[in-house]
């Protein structure tokens, strides 16, 4: 109440997460802690699961665990990382990219924070991702657009998702990077921020291709800029993502398969769809709590196992190069090669490699150096 007059809140913070800043009307008597714009505002529902991951503060706990890791190890872990995380998002989409491909998208991401997310930022990236553009249109949508199938037989769109509309698409985005903004601003969660953002952009499916990678992106610029991940280290999210493959399409699904009752459509001459109602209202103001619980989920899996699993591999390879240095003073490429093919056999070298690349070491010389490789490598 200010000054004798009651001011009601817009969201029920008992409920729902809202926004640490709110705005009086005064005309409505109303408390705007609305976490949005009015193009963009997804929800998300207090849930158990979600106020145990906040009370954890997860962050806290990473630095904690990054203190205690030589700088040396720590900077490969996050270049490590980064190729990996890479590598998934191709995955996920089902692509095999090439090494050099995969590379230039690691390196985006290791920007991730750095620039000023904006639509000319978008295009940067889908310009990335696309790398060869003449068969396919950079920029938002100018047609419909849904993810699925067709009918070998007649054409037919079977539908997984429909896009938003091509001609919401202006003020669908312009909603969501002022969102995006507004959010960091008031010092939002960067948890829920990432996932009220990401998915949205993923639901919205702005662009003819590159959304899925382009999504996921949106997850690192997020915790990266509002200070959630440890400077300098990209949570490989997509690494996580794809650990919990069937968790993520669920997530997916539960938006858009409930939707397909709601939109009108029809097919187009080139098989594509046709949005025939209104339908801007299911992309802006969705339920945002299954994705926040989701992405939490990754973070926690990354924190808890994919980094210390990264960190653990490196410093046992690190002892296994220097026993091979004092014992046998092999340059750190042939190191590579054996420790790589000691790998690939569950610890043993293979007879292929016995009688090539290592064929200068005897039969004693390759079971000491199988039975370190166990000790220091394998054994926990």
């Amino acid at each position: 109440m200010l000054f004798g007059v009651y001011y009601i809140t817009s969201v029920d913070e008992k409920l729902q997460y809202v926004s640490p800043v709110s705005i009086n009307s005064s005309r409505h008597r109303i408390k705007n802690n609305l976490p949005g714009t009015v193009d963009f505002c997804p929800l998300v529902f207090k849930t158990p699961k979600l106020e145990k991951y906040i009370e954890a503060n997860l962050t806290e706990k990473t630095n904690a665990a990054i203190k205690k890791v030589h700088k040396d190890i720590l900077l490969r872990t996050s270049a490590f990382l980064l190729l990996k995380d890479s590598k998934a998002s191709f995955t996920i989409e089902g692509e095999s990219p090439s090494h050099s491909r995969a590379v230039r998208w690691s390196q985006a991401i290791g920007q991730a924070g750095s620039k000023q997310l904006t639509k000319d930022e978008l295009l940067r990236l889908q310009h990335i991702v696309i790398g060869d553009s003449r068969f396919v249109k950079i920029g938002y949508r100018t047609e419909g657009g849904f993810i699925g199938e067709h009918d070998l037989k007649t054409g037919e769109p079977i539908l997984e998702h429909i896009s938003a509309r091509w001609q919401n698409l202006d003020t669908l985005m312009n909603g969501l990077l002022n969102t995006a903004k507004l959010l960091e601003t008031n010092n939002f969660h960067p948890v829920l921020t990432a996932a009220k953002i990401a998915f949205g952009f993923v639901f919205i499916h702005p662009f003819e291709d590159g959304n899925g990678r382009i999504h996921r992106y949106l997850i690192h610029h997020l915790l990266s800029v509002m200070k959630y991940t440890p400077q300098g280290m990209v949570f490989p999210v997509s690494a996580a993502i794809l650990e919990k493959i069937e968790d993520y399409k669920n997530v997916l699904q539960n938006y858009s398969h409930p939707l397909l009752d709601f939109i009108e459509w029809r097919k187009t001459k080139d098989n594509n769809v046709e949005v025939l109602n209104d339908t801007i209202d299911y992309y802006r103001y969705f339920d945002a709590t299954l994705p926040s619980e989701f992405l939490f989920d990754c973070v926690e899996y990354t924190i808890s196992k994919i980094i210390p699993d990264e960190v653990s591999y490196l410093q046992k390879y690190d002892r296994m190069k220097i026993w091979l240095d004092d014992h046998f003073q092999m340059p750190d490429k042939t190191v590579a090669l054996l420790i790589r093919f000691l790998e690939q056999n569950n610890g043993s070298l293979s007879n292929r490699a016995r009688e090539k690349e290592f064929v200068s070491l005897n039969n004693d010389e390759i079971k000491t150096i199988e039975k370190t490789y166990k000790e220091l490598m394998m054994e926990q």
